[in-house]
């Protein structure tokens, strides 16, 4: 059977204002367990350069049963930083064989 690795996730939550009433956030990281990542294929990079004007690298696959955001955060694997893009693609638990339920699209952040 097949197992994913462990990933950082980034996680923003606001900490309070600043003296102009604007709020002030808080960047952590939290472990996500079982995230499958895969290399993209040169046609799809193509294809999402040419929509979204950003070359992925990488495309994570998310376990079912997890319910953090992903869209347009930071995560961490293979000892860098990545950025993820796009908007999530999730599919149906119960339809879905596998493990894994949505598909996320990440590049390289430096």
């Amino acid at each position: 059977m097949l197992e994913g690795i462990t990933i950082k996730l980034q996680v923003v939550n606001e900490k309070g204002s600043d003296p102009f009433n604007v709020p002030v956030y808080e960047e952590s990281y939290i472990d996500v367990h079982n995230v499958i990542v895969s290399p993209n294929l040169n046609d799809d990079i193509v294809t999402q350069t040419d929509l979204e004007g950003k070359k992925e690298v990488y495309i994570l696959g998310i376990p079912k049963g997890d319910e953090n955001e992903w869209e347009d955060k930071k995560v961490m694997f293979f000892g860098h930083t990545y950025k993820t893009f796009g908007t999530p693609i999730r599919g149906i638990e119960n339809m879905v064989p596998g493990p894994w339920h949505l598909k996320v699209m990440c590049e390289r952040y430096e």
